[in-house]
């Protein structure tokens, strides 16, 4: 089969710049032919250029034109979008149909319902816009990076394509990642019809830890969504019960820095490669994710659940649906203090139920998320495509 992968390498992307390339990898080493079409968003800068890049995501010719040429050359039996925000836009849809080409898009996020695209806000979970046919609370919050004028550019632009009838019509299916982002999804508009669920997935088995680490991870983007500040205050009533590590980078990292200088069980350490984020994970009595956003799917839950680890994880969103509560993990809730406080305590008082967690959290990992359980649902998802 031919395929060609469209996707727009996004800044607030999260993981699926690293999604996208596992599913091309994926998709060649198992004899399919796959291109990967790409843009980028570094000329988006300052005030003007968020405006310029939500409007530019209503219609773009210069995509269109790319995609047009792309098509000519490959002529591929399927076309895969990911991420079309902000620079392909819409238009590589309507090239793709008149092309008679059919298309799958994965949500990645949940840019359809929102324009800030985690449905969060204000430090807290936000569905004002869910179902309204024109999103008035996030212009007037200007929930597209803080620019009320660039909020309005992509709600025009989402109720223009609604109106049109884009994304019914020129979309065959849809890929949600869990089947809280499909209800979302339902909820918001889209036919049930047209949505399949289809996991992330690892490319390769990192193999599975011992846990004999005797400290709990924490791994991702250092900002305000992802519950860093719940996390830290959860180690200031802990003290020096269990060690937290910390690994990674963002706008947050001067403060887990700060919170590393005045507490001995905090050791903050600062960006980590691949196979050193696996191995510390391994070695990791648990990985915590203490997000305060719904996330869409976290790559770093399946990383742990292949490495056997189980995962301290937000009740909320697809987390609660991908981390089963005492069986390959924890559940807490994130604005209830004292909440992650007890969940860890709870995991030290019983070092058996823990053991059992880590087989569990394997064997979720090895039935679920494995490269051949994916492509073989990627493949089912085509070829309904195809014969619609």
């Amino acid at each position: 089969m031919k395929i060609l992968l469209l996707h727009n390498y996004y800044q607030q992307a999260g993981g699926e710049d690293a999604v996208v390339c596992s599913e091309k990898e994926l998709l060649e080493s198992r004899g399919h032919s796959v291109r990967l079409l790409e843009a980028n968003n570094d000329g988006i800068k300052g005030v003007v250029g968020k405006v310029r890049a939500a409007l530019g995501y209503m219609y773009s010719y210069a995509s269109w034109q790319r995609v047009s040429a792309e098509l000519g050359q490959f002529r591929p039996d399927i076309v895969h979008v990911h991420n079309l925000f902000p620079v392909l836009s819409p238009s590589v849809l309507y090239v793709c149909s008149k092309a008679g080409v059919p298309v799958v898009q994965t949500l990645h996020n949940y840019r359809r319902l929102c324009a800030g695209s985690f449905l969060f806000r204000d430090g807290s979970i936000c569905e004002k816009c869910i179902g309204k046919r024109i999103a008035i609370p996030a212009m007037a919050y200007g929930c597209y990076r803080g620019s009320k004028a660039g909020s309005l550019a992509i709600v025009a632009s989402t109720a223009v394509h609604n109106a049109l009838g884009t994304y019914e019509h020129k979309v065959r299916r849809y890929i949600a990642l869990t089947e809280f982002a499909k209800n979302k999804f339902v909820e918001g508009g889209i036919s049930a019809a047209q949505l399949d669920v289809k996991p992330n997935f690892l490319e390769r088995d990192p193999g599975v830890g011992d846990g004999r680490g005797n400290y709990i991870l924490y791994v991702g983007r250092l900002s305000s969504e992802k519950g860093l500040d719940v996390l830290l205050r959860a180690w200031k009533g802990l003290g020096a019960l269990v060690p937290l590590k910390i690994a990674g980078e963002g706008p947050l990292a001067d403060h887990c820095k700060r919170a590393s200088s005045e507490n001995p069980a905090i050791e903050y350490l600062g960006h980590k490669s691949l196979p050193e984020v696996l191995t510390l994970m391994g070695n990791a009595l648990a990985l915590v994710f203490p997000s305060l956003w719904y996330e869409g799917f976290p790559r770093t839950i399946v990383e742990s659940l292949a490495k056997g680890t189980p995962v301290i994880a937000s009740n909320l969103g697809s987390m609660q649906e991908l981390i089963a509560h005492r069986r390959t993990g924890l559940h807490f809730d994130p604005y209830a203090e004292g909440s992650l406080e007890e969940q860890v305590e709870w995991m030290l008082a019983h070092v058996q139920e823990i053991r059992c967690m880590r087989l569990a959290a394997r064997a979720e990992y090895e039935l679920k998320y494995s490269a051949e359980k994916n492509h073989t649902m990627l493949m089912d998802i085509y070829q309904r495509a195809i014969s619609q």
